[in-house]
């Protein structure tokens, strides 16, 4: 099978194509022929050698959200069958529940071999079916990026009708965060330092938008669109280069959905989590149960995942150039 290898931290010139063994389904797993996967930052940092501070082993087949059809089924596979339309989870052993230790053991792209491949064997019990109606572009958008905003909004505390959400920037996890939280009848702010995205996020039912490059104190814009109540949620994706402002525009008794560290790495204060009777919760994907309530979630609110651009199998470096730059909206995917 055709596949990409990541073969050290050299960012996307490190992609080279390679052909590997076929893999076999082992008892109780499927092997799913992949028709389209999409990227995260997490494929990036791979590509770059930074996620988890380091410490991969290369080579490796990259990313972790795809789907596509099961072409055949591993000893004592019961309900799927050949054919079947598929979307791999995250964590293939999270599959319901709260997290527990052995929830984040393994995960697709990192520890072990990635979805960049025409085909790959998993656990049965950790595929979900495609959403009604969802192309296989659409569907890969949902393990990661997906779930995670789902998570973030639809989690132990969730998400009211008439609060307010903050995303920052116009990534796969904040753009889903926004279809969410004005589905579940919400108001939402949203920021970035391009005026052509802010006029996109206001089309798609934000209330407020700030280009942060003009407003540095965004934080203080953010209170005073919402008339100096703040928001309820922050879906936070920047790390600690954010997080203070994040704080900072948080209603009293508001919670901050730890994501991302795209910012980098920076100290931060926590007094305004203090002062403000505040959460912090840390959002680390999440389970094939939430990846189910989420695709049914989207199909009864007519919700369609926002595809910035599909490249070929054979361009996917140019796909994560894409990533890298900046300039998508939404979710890049690449068409296997």
């Amino acid at each position: 099978m055709r596949a990409w290898h990541v073969t050290g931290p050299e960012g996307p010139d490190a992609l080279k194509p390679v052909e590997l063994t076929d893999p076999e389904p082992g008892p109780g797993e499927v092997l799913v022929r992949l028709r389209a996967v999409s990227l995260n930052s997490r494929d990036l940092a791979v590509t770059r050698g930074t996620y988890r501070g380091g410490g991969l082993t290369y080579p490796l087949v990259p990313v972790s959200d795809g789907a596509g059809e099961i072409e055949a089924l591993g000893r004592g596979v019961e309900g799927l069958a050949v054919g079947d339309a598929v979307m791999p989870a995250f964590f293939p052993r999270w599959i319901s529940g709260p997290p527990e230790a052995a929830s984040f053991s393994e995960s697709f792209g990192e520890g072990r071999a990635g979805l960049l491949a025409e085909k790959i064997a998993v656990r049965a019990v950790s595929v979900a079916p495609l959403p009604e109606g969802f192309s296989f572009e659409q569907a890969a958008c949902l393990p990661c990026a997906g779930v995670t905003a789902w998570n973030a909004l639809a989690g132990p505390r969730p998400l009211e009708p008439g609060q307010t959400v903050l995303v920052l920037g116009t990534g796969g996890v904040s753009i889903f965060a926004l279809q969410l939280a004005r589905a579940m009848g919400a108001e939402v702010v949203a920021t970035s330092s391009d005026d052509a995205k802010l006029t996109k996020l206001r089309q798609m039912g934000a209330k407020a938008t700030i280009n942060y490059a003009v407003r540095e104190d965004w934080d203080k814009a953010v209170m005073e669109a919402t008339g100096g109540r703040g928001a309820d949620i922050v879906v936070e994706v920047g790390g600690p280069g954010t997080l203070e402002r994040s704080i900072d525009a948080l209603a009293v008794g508001g919670q901050v959905a730890l994501i991302g560290v795209l910012s980098g790495p920076k100290a931060i204060n926590p007094l305004g989590l203090w002062r403000k009777s505040a959460i912090a919760r840390g959002i680390f994907v999440g389970s094939r149960e939430m990846l189910v309530a989420l695709g049914d979630y989207m199909v009864g609110h007519g919700l369609n995942p926002v595809v910035d651009r599909v490249f070929p199998f054979a361009d996917a470096p140019s796909a994560f150039r894409r990533l890298a730059s900046g300039a998508h909206f939404g979710k890049i995917c690449i068409s296997v």
